[in-house]
């Protein structure tokens, strides 16, 4: 009898429960060396960093390359937005941001989000480029989005080598625009071109903080990362313009040093750069969200952003964390069905504090 159990015991049905159970056994052992949850932030949390997009239903001039629209990568984006490629055509690009907003009215930390244009490459006639341009989301449309909507705000996205740069500009700042958005590998811009000084002048002078993606860049076919070096921002940094590097530059390597830590040594430097903890909980990233709230030189600098819809696909899952969070928190985060509220709670467990999550309304004036 014994026999015949012990040869249950290790049958592979049990082997693999056994298994499961050791496993889940250790990871609740990890997890008395979890973050110290902080309070909960307040409420009416601004994002300052989420993206919108659109196909060119309804007449918005959205764009999506022929290469993206059909590549993979084209039909996550659409459901991580909640819509599908039918509702556009139906509805209209304005179903993207109709459903953020919707989302957001129902969070119950976030109820605001700057809602990000992208602007594309210019070629060498001062006009957009459509052939070297994989997505293009025009200011007129998200500009449109935040006057409809009171809990979505105007990101604008302006490629400095327009010919009509500086008027796009004070176009956007007369419209409400809060930023200029720039992911410079897509766009193909400079930072530290001098070519581009009238343009941080004129930031300068409308009070217009500069969001720049820093780092290797992956959501798109391809990207000229070396224009995404931290170390380029110096430019309209010695001129006076508040930047704020996303993502902590948290991926790439420039020179044979990480980019995260060219980052932080820019810190010490420049009081006036700062950096988003946008996209740090993502699979690819999971050492980050630790290091920008461990490295001194990036404390009081760092400002919430989700980089939605990114956090609402499976690049980003409290499971990833299982061996610093306890059970409950795993459950109680894996339950969230708001993508804002899950995402303030995972980064929240992962010991962000209040400040963080408060400092983006400080930084870029604004009431809730």
């Amino acid at each position: 009898m014994m026999a015949r159990c012990f040869n249950l015991f290790c049958s592979g049905r049990w082997l693999l429960l056994w298994i499961f159970i050791l496993k889940f056994a250790a990871v609740s052992a990890l997890a008395t060396t979890q973050p110290t949850p902080v309070e909960p932030p307040l409420s009416h949390i601004l994002d300052m960093h989420c993206h919108v997009a659109g196909i060119g239903a309804g007449d918005s001039g959205c764009f999506v390359s022929p290469r993206l629209r059909h590549s993979w990568r084209f039909h996550i984006y659409l459901r991580s937005f909640g819509v599908n490629e039918r509702q556009l055509l139906r509805e209209g690009d304005r179903a993207v941001p109709e459903r953020i907003s919707q989302w957001l009215s129902e969070s119950r930390f976030v109820n605001q989000a700057v809602l990000l244009a992208l602007d594309g490459v210019v070629g060498p006639d001062g006009e957009l480029d459509t052939n070297r341009t994989e997505v293009y989301v025009p200011n007129e449309f998200v500009a449109n989005a935040a006057a409809t909507h009171r809990n979505l705000l105007f990101g604008a996205s302006i490629n400095p080598y327009r010919s009509d740069a500086l008027e796009r500009l004070v176009w956007a700042k007369q419209h409400g625009a809060l930023l200029v958005k720039w992911i410079p590998s897509i766009m193909r811009i400079d930072p530290s071109d001098e070519r581009l000084i009238p343009f941080y002048h004129k930031m300068i002078e409308l009070d217009l903080p500069l969001l720049t993606h820093a780092g290797k860049e992956r959501s798109f076919s391809s990207s000229s990362d070396a224009l995404s070096d931290p170390e380029k921002l110096r430019l309209p940094l010695d001129l006076g313009v508040t930047v704020i590097a996303a993502h902590l530059a948290s991926t790439g390597r420039y020179d044979g040093q990480r980019s995260s830590e060219r980052l932080a040594k820019m810190m010490q430097e420049y009081p006036r750069l700062y950096s988003d903890i946008s996209s740090l909980t993502q699979l690819n990233k999971l050492r980050f969200m630790r290091e920008a709230l461990s490295s001194p030189e990036f404390a009081g600098r760092l400002i919430y952003g989700s980089d939605f819809p990114l956090i609402n696909t499976s690049l980003v899952s409290p499971w990833y964390y299982a061996g610093r969070l306890s059970p409950r928190q795993l459950y109680g985060i894996a339950r969230e069905t708001n993508p804002w509220d899950a995402d303030v709670e995972l980064k929240r467990a992962l010991g962000t504090p209040a400040r963080i999550f408060e400092d983006s309304r400080r930084l870029l004036s604004t009431k809730p």
